[in-house]
């Protein structure tokens, strides 16, 4: 059985994502989007009136995806490795996505709606990061006040929100190892960790030192 053809607007936004993630979303425009498809820009214009309403689907498209990794509901990680393996999968979904972080000044200047969404989306990141920490603490992994442990959420949310950016000025011609990502957001909760969970970080420092 052959596989069904792409519609064009899912070409469009899949081809708008590659060269913003490649070149810097300013830095394309409309007609880079088209002749890189091989349509006319007519077209394109025909699904998508501007260019700015190609990057609210991509935005939107991001959002449903980190919300619903940040949703923690009843599986809330209570081990050291359980966070490893969340924090990959959240620094995957910002690598996907990595011109909305590289280029998150310019987009939140252009439009309130990004404005908006990213400040819910920080804000969804810093009450993730606290209910991991808690969950931590609640099995023993972790001990620190309630004030550390909001600091901490908002360090965490900070790396985890910045990193690629750091990355990506230290060396732009070379994907980023994402388990170092991860690893500098563990690091930050180095001072409080106990037991088994402290030595999985020191485990890891002989890998990301």
């Amino acid at each position: 059985m052959k596989k069904a053809r792409r519609r064009t607007p899912e070409r469009i936004v899949e081809t708008a994502l590659r060269l913003f993630n490649e070149f810097g979303e300013p830095n394309v425009t409309t007609t880079v989007i088209a002749d890189e498809m091989n349509i006319s820009p007519g077209n394109l214009y025909y699904h998508f009136h501007n260019k700015d309403e190609i990057v609210s689907t991509l935005f939107a498209d991001y959002e449903r995806e980190v919300d619903a990794l940040l949703t923690l509901r009843d599986t809330q990680p209570r081990e050291a490795e359980d966070i490893w393996f969340f924090l990959h999968l959240l620094f995957e979904i910002i690598w996907k996505y990595r011109f909305i972080y590289r280029d998150i000044n310019d987009l939140l200047t252009r439009s309130r709606l990004i404005e908006t969404h990213f400040q819910r989306i920080l804000a969804h990141k810093q009450q993730t990061a606290l209910a991991l920490c808690n969950g931590l603490a609640a099995s023993g992994a972790l001990e620190a006040t309630p004030d550390e442990l909001a600091a901490l959420a908002v360090n965490i949310t900070l790396v985890t929100s910045f990193w690629l950016s750091f990355e990506h000025a230290r060396q732009p011609r070379k994907p980023p190892d994402i388990g170092r990502g991860v690893y500098q957001v563990m690091s930050l909760a180095a001072p409080w960790l106990r037991g088994p969970a402290r030595q999985l970080l020191q485990k890891l420092s002989h890998e990301y030192l």
